[in-house]
């Protein structure tokens, strides 16, 4: 406690600035102005002295002025009530702030096309121009050949695969307008540069795209003009949803509840018996799809049994090695020059079968366009399985160009030398090939290549 004379008068003050204080407060909240405390008496030292305990009547408690002002408090209940009367958008007055779209500038956004051809822009591309530009601006995600890389997708190939178990949708395959390509590439494409091709590349990235899915040949020249015409294969896969009109109904009937048979069921058989789990040719549970590394590369076999393959070859061998016994060493001198003879034979064997092992990881670099093995389907290109020595374009189904059918028609023939040639340039070799890949450009690629080709039969 403070033992200067002052100090009653210093309580005065401050509970006379405190009343102030709340009553300013609760002005501020209900506004209703509270009762003005009364000023506080100036007390002299000498009369604190005479009179420690001085009248308080002449100022006020401040308590008193809460407790009067406290019924005031329901009065912000009803201003609320006033504002919150909902506002007319008539009401609102414009902030002046911009100004009406001008019809050009809406004309620069709206990008659309249309299945009719409405909304297409002036302008015109070639295939050869595509293949350029798609290069450059959309090889890193979809690859050259547009066989997509990585979980890019693929833009080519997947004829007739709609109905397989892991189907390539692809723009031959699947979309059914041109239109949809078109809109697509130009509105949103490339990716993290939209809206950045011209219109005539955008024209000849479109042309190429028909291209690589044998849709065009390679002097196809697409424009405005001729737009419309080009109907894309899957056009009539498509139909409207008539599930409102077709089966919305059934289900939308009042459910029976009760008394719903006329007898009590009966178990007839159970399913262990039944054998109710529907298999596929190939053993697997019905519905399973392919591995898709198998998927991608047309090889139907299954990881597992072509890795117990090898084994089961090595372990054979060194039984067929202890079978020729020492009685035919015994019995003949020439058995010396047969035992010669096989090391021989086995040493070339062995030659083989590293090249073919060797043209298998080349061929790698044509997988993504090509497929082999048991159940393979044309691609971006046909099948090769029996490639070597068959006749030239003679896959059914794919469409080659116009320059390799006619080869076959004249007799063509894939011996040898002419995959050796086309290898090492596809479009030296055959004028207007579809196929854009460059070539192997080693003799030792291209022998092995060969060799691994001719072992899909």
């Amino acid at each position: 406690m403070s033992k200067s004379p002052d100090f009653p008068t210093i309580l005065l003050v401050t509970g006379w600035a405190t009343a102030a204080t709340v009553a300013a407060f609760i002005f501020a909240s209900t506004g209703q102005k509270a009762a003005e405390p009364a000023p506080a008496p100036v007390v002299k030292p000498a009369e604190t002295a005479a009179a420690p305990a001085p009248d308080p009547a002449p100022a006020p408690d401040p308590a008193p002025a809460v407790a009067e002002a406290e019924p005031a408090r329901a009065a912000p209940v009803a201003e609320p009530a006033a504002s919150a009367t909902p506002v007319s958008l008539a009401d609102i007055k414009p902030l002046g702030l911009g100004r009406a779209a001008l019809p050009e500038e809406i004309e620069a956004w709206d990008v659309a096309v249309l299945p009719d051809g409405t909304g297409l822009p002036v302008g015109s591309g070639d295939v050869e121009t595509g293949d350029e530009v798609f290069g450059e601006r959309c090889a890193a995600c979809h690859g050259d050949f547009a066989e997509g890389i990585d979980s890019w997708p693929v833009l080519a190939g997947g004829a007739g695969s709609l109905t397989d178990p892991r189907p390539v949708k692809t723009i031959g395959s699947y979309w059914p307008y041109l239109s949809t390509v078109f809109d697509y590439i130009h509105r949103s494409m490339p990716f993290g540069e939209a809206q950045t091709l011209s219109v005539d590349e955008t024209y000849a990235i479109t042309a190429f795209l028909l291209y690589s899915n044998g849709i065009v040949e390679d002097d196809f020249v697409l424009s405005n003009e001729n737009f419309t015409s080009i109907v894309m294969p899957n056009a009539e896969g498509f139909y409207v949803d008539d599930r409102p009109v077709t089966e919305y109904p059934l289900f939308s009937a009042a459910p029976c509840m009760e008394n719903c048979r006329s007898a009590a069921p009966q178990v007839t058989k159970r399913a262990v018996e039944l054998n109710v789990t529907p298999m596929d040719p190939d053993g697997k549970p019905a519905g399973t799809l392919p591995v898709i590394t198998l998927a991608a590369t047309g090889t139907a076999s299954d990881p597992a049994t072509a890795e117990a393959a090898p084994a089961t070859e090595t372990a054979a061998a060194p039984e067929a090695m202890a079978e020729p016994a020492p009685v035919e060493l015994a019995e003949a001198t020439p058995a010396p020059a047969e035992a010669a003879a096989e090391p021989a034979a086995a040493t070339g064997d062995a030659g083989d079968l590293a090249l073919v092992a060797e043209g298998e990881k080349v061929f790698r670099k044509c997988a993504s366009c090509h497929k082999v093995g048991d159940g393979a389907k044309n691609g971006v290109g046909p099948v090769l399985n029996g490639i070597v020595g068959a006749p030239m374009a003679r896959v059914e189904g794919f469409a080659y160009s116009a320059t390799l059918a006619d080869m076959g028609a004249k007799g063509g023939v894939w011996d040898a030398a002419a995959l050796q040639a086309f290898l090492e340039n596809p479009k030296g070799y055959v004028k207007g090939t579809k196929m854009s890949f460059a070539g192997l450009k080693k003799p030792e690629e291209r022998d092995a290549v060969i060799a691994y080709l001719g072992t899909l039969k």
